[in-house]
């Protein structure tokens, strides 16, 4: 009984059918950062500390309610607040959450 022999090389692509990189294409190591937004809420006339307070615990993580209250108080003097921020995607889903609430957002600030 004859037995073939295993192969124990991987072929070589000659270099001109190696696979090329394509112009304007990106590498992996050349790849832009992760785009980053704010998700800032604007003062109005019909919402309370109390509801903007809620909102924001309910639905932004991390969020604890001395923040919330200083976040609401800022509101309410300064116009506006960044209520969160960090990558697009997440700012986008925090934004529509607090925007259904019935809170007043500004456009979200890409960073």
């Amino acid at each position: 009984m004859t037995s073939t022999p295993a192969l124990t090389s991987t072929p070589v692509l000659p270099p001109e059918t190696a696979p090329q990189a394509r112009p304007g294409k990106v590498s992996l190591s050349q790849q832009q950062p992760y785009p980053q937004a704010r998700v800032i809420v604007l003062d109005d006339d019909f919402n309370t500390y109390q509801h903007v307070v809620e909102c924001l615990l309910r639905h932004i993580p991390g969020m604890d309610p001395d923040r919330a209250w200083q976040l609401a108080h800022r509101i309410d003097t300064q116009g506006s607040a960044v209520a969160w921020s960090g990558p697009f995607e997440q700012a986008e889903h925090y934004h529509q959450l607090l925007a259904a609430e019935g809170l007043t957002m500004a456009p979200l600030e890409h960073v």
